[in-house]
């Protein structure tokens, strides 16, 4: 029996009870036999994170900063590996898998960075009037067992958000990676495991979230609980977690407005990249756009020209741009959400079509704001465009929604820029590029339904740490 089909509890390899098989995305291959954990594991698993806790919180910013480092280098060593276990276990095209591997890397390095940052300040007691002969200080102190839940469409990245942070801050994990992805998770601790994590500071646990998901949130052990995925989900974390810190990361139906540009052959460029990567399984896919009448014919005959230069097909290809969905059952949902939007009169003016796994790039016009491709998160290879007639217009268009990660702007002018900047309702406003931009320093989180919380390195490893006062009498 191989890693990838057992559990990793209190730092050793573990066989599970029941087992269920994962199959690839895009041809149903069979990859693996993948342990489903038991209530008893799982609180196993939450009381090794625990009893792991004083370890980690003896280590040094430097003892950490040198394991997140040794993460980051044993990514690189095993950076085609991971890549491959990506395009077998989502049908992430090659090229976009290697990408992500190298953004994983990346976010480890700011992890140990970051580890050496931590730190308080003096307050100056003696301003008020009885702090006379008094000093204090604030030190920032880990918080204990997290408990990440994290989600398909990044498995190795979205990880490294939660993991670095955490290990940086002096905490311990359990990690719960989605049900199609479970082989990242995996790999994920073999690798931690060579750099050195000591012993129980790291738990995966595989199985249905259904299941296991109650018993992370519920536990009082749990101090903080870290979910990437569905609104309703998120929801339902935030009502049982009590007194728990949480960060929700959950969707968006991204917009992008086109205003005023100087190349639209790179703006069109842009907006086909953000529509379609990944076959769009992105929080910031670019899903609805936004045309300023006068460029609006020109900029969509230009994105269906583009578009259909995509190669859709197999994942392993490395011309490959568009793959299956994550599953059947969201490709059929896809393919009913542009059938209905071609049955209330919206015009397809590209793809449209299901072909086995994956469903072609869509480009959808004439779309009603209450359409499902609207109104709803696609997360998957469909884009809408409107035109308009002034800024005000374009801005009201992005913010009718229930979401608001991110949006971006194309303006060649400033003032527009600052508005928007001012008005749109999303966590992130991105200036002349798409909103499925993102590095892994910045500052991620939405509004609305799009989550709470903040996710990026450094504000993740704050979010991570609970801040302790100390007060001395001189």
């Amino acid at each position: 029996m191989n890693e990838g089909e057992m559990l990793y509890i209190d730092g050793d390899w573990e066989a599970g009870e029941r087992y269920e098989t994962l199959y690839s995305p895009y041809d149903q291959e069979e990859l693996a036999r993948i342990p489903l954990a038991t209530k008893a594991q799982v609180k196993r698993a939450i009381e090794s994170a625990h009893h792991a806790t004083r370890t980690m919180k003896s280590l040094s910013a430097f003892e950490r900063a040198e394991l997140l480092s040794n993460v980051a280098a044993g990514f690189e060593k095993y950076d085609e590996q991971c890549a491959q276990i990506l395009v077998k276990e989502n049908a992430k095209p090659i090229k976009a898998a290697r990408g992500e591997i190298n953004r994983t890397i990346e976010t480890y390095r700011f992890a140990a960075e970051e580890a050496k940052r931590i730190h308080g300040e003096m307050v100056p007691l003696d301003a008020a009037e009885g702090g006379k002969s008094r000093l204090g200080y604030t030190k920032h102190e880990p918080l204990g067992v997290i408990a990440a839940i994290t989600p398909f469409n990044f498995p190795f990245n979205l990880t490294a958000h939660k993991l670095g942070p955490a290990f940086a801050a002096g905490n311990t994990v359990v990690l719960k990676p989605a049900s199609q992805t479970p082989l990242s998770g995996l790999m994920t601790a073999r690798i931690f495991e060579e750099a050195g994590l000591p012993k129980g500071a790291l738990q995966v646990i595989t199985g249905k979230g259904s299941e296991l998901g109650d018993l992370l949130v519920k536990d009082d052990r749990v101090r903080m609980v870290t979910f990437t995925g569905s609104v309703s989900v998120g929801k339902a974390i935030l009502e049982k977690a009590g007194l728990k810190k949480v960060t929700l990361e959950l969707g968006s139906n991204s917009g992008v407005i086109v205003d005023t540009v100087e190349d639209l052959d790179a703006v069109v460029e842009r907006c086909v990249e953000g529509a379609f990567t990944y076959a769009g399984q992105v929080c910031i896919s670019v899903q609805r756009i936004f045309v300023q009448d006068r460029l609006y014919q020109p900029f969509l005959e230009r994105l269906v020209e583009k578009t259909e230069s995509l190669q859709i097909g197999d994942p392993a290809h490395e011309n490959t741009d568009v793959s299956a969905l994550i599953s059947p059952g969201e490709t059929e949902r896809l393919q009913a959400w542009v059938n209905e939007a071609h049955e209330q009169g919206a015009t397809i003016a590209f793809g449209g079509n299901k072909r086995g796994a994956v469903i072609e790039p869509t480009i959808i016009t004439n779309a009603d704001r209450t359409l499902s491709v609207n109104a709803g998160e696609a997360f998957g290879p469909v884009v809408t465009v409107t035109p308009y007639e002034n800024f005000d217009q374009a801005i009201a268009g992005v913010n009718h929604s229930v979401y608001g990660l991110q949006a971006g702007v194309f303006t060649t002018e400033i003032a527009k820029a600052f508005k928007a900047a001012d008005e749109l309702e999303v966590g992130g406003v991105i200036i002349n590029d798409i909103p499925t931009f993102r590095v892994d320093n910045m500052p991620y989180g939405g509004v609305k339904n799009s989550g709470t919380g903040k996710e990026g390195v450094k504000y993740s490893t704050e979010e991570m740490t609970e801040m302790k006062f100390v007060s001395f009498k001189l």
